[in-house]
């Protein structure tokens, strides 16, 4: 499976491929198609990264052309904050995910190693983004509830189980080597068996993790069957595809920073 593969893509990025219910439209960029310079080449979308204002502001501006719709722009903390957007919903609100019910806003978070998780009512009504770093998902403090910004972005939603989800791209189960605290982190809730998402890496305490797995794993806890997208496979690997995504872990240490992919839905007007 791949995240960019039919007709849909463009230079910018492309659709996600999930039946999504009428009136629903998702688009995930891609680094390619906009005006920045290395090494935030070309469509950074992170105005915390030390890219050109000017820069961020007009590929910003490309985006939202594209959309139809007016992305919003969080201030992501790895937290676990979900917001209620509206049309009056500025640009920097604090919050790791955010839900609408609103025409005209999508809903959007920004990443470049973590995982984008698109949420959709089956009924076409409600639309949420998460950003999911293993701190979002394990929950604030570690804590040993598991409630993390994933449950509390389907508390939006009455019913999480008519809840549809797709994963985009993310570091990879290769790539992602973490030390012992986060395998405790989500160990600790053995009611997960998250335990295969941990495998020994080659240093004493260190674990090669996978993100996406654990996703659909808290997904499949809080009753949602419908996981589309990211499937571990290396063509989802933020790291290991330089040309199409960026990547923190690949590119910060060498290259001082890198930009920010985003992930979008929104609701179509005139729709419902």
């Amino acid at each position: 499976m791949r995240p960019c593969e039919d007709k849909r893509t463009s230079l910018m990025g492309c659709v996600p491929d999930w039946p999504v219910p009428p009136g629903v439209s998702a688009f995930m960029t891609t680094r390619a198609g906009g005006v920045s310079a290395p090494p935030f080449d070309s469509f950074n979308l992170g105005s915390h990264v030390r890219d050109q204002p000017a820069a961020v502001a007009q590929n910003r501006r490309l985006l939202g052309q594209r959309l139809g719709v007016r992305p919003v722009f969080l201030e992501q903390v790895h937290g676990t904050h979900c917001v209620q957007l509206d049309g009056h919903t500025p640009d920097g609100t604090v919050a790791d995910a955010c839900a609408t019910q609103d025409q005209g806003v999508a809903c959007t978070v920004m990443v470049a190693d973590c995982l984008p998780i698109l949420l959709a009512e089956a009924s076409g009504r409600k639309v949420a983004a998460v950003h999911a770093g293993w701190r979002g998902l394990a929950g604030e403090g570690n804590q040993a509830d598991g409630r993390g910004v994933l449950e509390q972005a389907l508390q939006q939603f009455l019913q999480p189980s008519a809840v549809m989800a797709w994963l985009g791209p993310c570091i990879g189960p290769a790539r992602f080597e973490v030390g012992a605290d986060v395998r405790a982190a989500f160990c600790v809730q053995a009611q997960e068996a998250p335990e295969s998402c941990f495998v020994p890496a080659g240093s004493p305490g260190k674990y090669l993790c996978d993100l996406a797995k654990l996703a659909r794993l808290r997904l499949a806890k809080c009753g949602v069957t419908q996981i589309f997208g990211n499937d571990g496979s290396d063509t989802w690997c933020t790291v290991s595809n330089a040309s199409m995504w960026f990547s923190h872990r690949r590119d910060a240490a060498g290259l001082g920073s890198t930009g920010r992919m985003a992930a979008c839905i929104w609701l179509e007007s005139g729709v419902g």
